[in-house]
């Protein structure tokens, strides 16, 4: 029997401001069902997973959509978001049962991750270090100042940008959300606090499928990636 150590934090207490509309990005639907649930059921698929939180703005925590319990309502759970980021992974940590040893957070906005991703990530964190997926920077970088005019081009050499999920044991994500809180710091993402505090976090490929919703355009973009073969 595989064992049930893996939990898995999915961040959805953002407004998506930028997608704009009243509904919430992480409720529209895209590729064929509501954007949070696609990244749920993908989690819940792996026997491995034993418990999913979600974490949503306070006002729908306690009267989720319905649609989210066609899920496996024994691995799920909801919690409420924070007035940051790092607040509502720190209420999602606290809610996982103490069986889950790994921690994946995965961001709501990125729903066509792939299983293939999320196993090389998990694999990296059982061999004991922190991981999360990500892609090369294929493109030239430039550095501009506040008038829009170029400053330098970037040596992209060495360059990837982060996806989720990030993988951690979970001793080590709680302390360093712990220290975070203490000094009062946030962060765009869990590997950063790992990062202030000098333990490696490593590299593993993500995939281009992963790609997050940010704008209302995306939307269509995202419904072109669905089904496109690795």
């Amino acid at each position: 029997m595989i064992e049930r150590d893996v939990g898995v934090i999915i961040v959805a207490g953002g407004s998506g401001s930028r997608v704009g509309g009243e509904e919430l990005k992480q409720f529209r639907w895209v590729a064929g069902k509501p954007m949070l649930l696609h990244s749920v059921q993908t989690f819940m698929a792996r026997p491995d997973v034993g418990m999913v939180v979600c974490v949503l703005p306070q006002r729908y925590a306690g009267d989720p959509p319905p649609w989210l319990f066609q899920c496996d309502v024994d691995r799920l759970l909801v919690s409420v978001g924070g007035r940051t980021r790092s607040e509502s992974v720190a209420n999602g940590l606290d809610d996982l049962p103490d069986e889950a040893e790994i921690v994946l957070v995965h961001d709501a906005a990125r729903p066509l991750v792939d299983m293939a991703t999320i196993d090389r990530v998990v694999d990296t964190v059982r061999s004991g270090m922190s991981a999360i997926a990500a892609l090369p920077v294929v493109d030239t970088i430039k550095s501009v100042d506040e008038h829009g005019m170029i400053t330098r081009t970037v040596d992209r050499e060495g360059l990837w940008r982060a996806q989720t999920p990030q993988g951690f044991p979970r001793r080590v994500l709680v302390d360093a959300h712990r220290r975070a809180s203490t000094e009062h710091i946030s962060t765009s993402d869990d590997a950063a606090l790992l990062e202030r505090l000098g333990i490696p976090v490593k590299v593993v490929r993500g995939s281009e499928r992963a790609m997050k919703v940010t704008e209302a355009g995306d939307f269509a973009r995202v419904e072109s990636l669905f089904g496109l073969a690795e």
